[in-house]
């Protein structure tokens, strides 16, 4: 899987793995205790922390999540781009769902 600058990404963690956002969680916890807080930090541990964003993104609302990588992985007809807005405001009503304390 590529990102929109052609850089390859790691295909996203099965859904039947429970734990599958540990290793990230735990290389994210690695990354903010070896390295000082401020941009050095925030330059060398971006790519741990959005992985890990996407991979508890996907254990919440993983039909969700699946719909807009699908219709927003690039730009296209209006229609297109109609449904990747569907699909953002799905996901987002479903996160909100899920929020502590609502």
């Amino acid at each position: 899987m590529t990102d929109a600058k052609g850089r390859t990404r790691p295909s996203p963690p099965k859904p039947d793995d429970p734990t599958r956002c540990d290793r990230l969680h735990r290389a994210l916890s690695d990354c903010h205790r070896r390295i000082p807080a401020g941009r050095a930090r925030q330059s060398a541990c971006r790519h741990l922390n959005r992985s890990l964003a996407e991979c508890l993104v996907s254990v919440v609302c993983p039909d969700e999540a699946e719909a807009v990588r699908t219709l927003c992985s690039s730009s296209g007809t209006e229609l297109k781009r109609s449904q990747c807005q569907g699909a953002q405001l799905s996901l987002a009503v479903c996160l909100s769902a899920h929020q502590i304390g609502e």
